[in-house]
């Protein structure tokens, strides 16, 4: 069983996160706080979709960011490794978000080959071809799902590490908070 959280004040905040960037996260993007002119240094890192709905107010300099498509950070292993030991970062905070376009990116063959013919002067073929390859591998099905897998496969090579599971709702710009009981 999932359970979402919502952040509408600072005591909704779960205790584990209290005192950690994951808290100041909350703080200035859901509860508006007023934002430093700099954080200095990377306090986070954020692994979130590309998806052009979703924008965190959060203060220069405070998080690294990686973006792919669906949160899936399977390839980023370097950079997430860099930023925590270079970095200095000691918590994570990956977000899956609502109306992903990868939960049902199989559904999306057609408009995807139609789209890499009209816009890119590809090949039917060869768009075809670049779907079938790629479309299963980007699949991430139920986005709360996917991104607790995700936190718990990062959580197997970062075991010192915070590593937050939160959910983007693209329909109020609002980040919750996802736990599994």
């Amino acid at each position: 069983m999932v359970k979402l959280i919502p952040v509408q004040k600072p005591d909704q905040i779960l205790p584990k996160y209290r005192n950690t960037p994951i808290e100041r996260l909350f703080l200035y993007h859901n509860l508006r706080e007023k934002l430093p002119p700099t954080s200095i240094h990377a306090e986070l890192l954020i692994g979130m979709c590309m998806d052009n709905r979703k924008d965190l107010i959060i203060p220069n300099e405070f998080a690294y960011i990686i973006r792919g498509a669906g949160a899936n950070m399977h390839g980023n292993e370097f950079e997430i490794s860099y930023a925590i030991a270079v970095g200095g970062v000691s918590t994570i905070a990956l977000l899956a978000h609502t109306d992903c376009g990868m939960s049902h990116v199989s559904e999306k063959r057609d408009s995807f080959i139609r789209g890499l013919v009209e816009r890119a002067g590809y090949d039917s073929d060869k768009a075809a071809e670049q779907f079938d390859k790629y479309a299963e591998i980007y699949q991430i099905g139920d986005p709360i799902k996917f991104i607790l897998a995700e936190t718990a496969r990062l959580q197997g090579l970062y075991p010192k590490i915070l590593i937050a599971p939160l959910l983007y709702k693209v329909e109020d710009d609002q980040l919750e908070q996802i736990v599994e009981n």
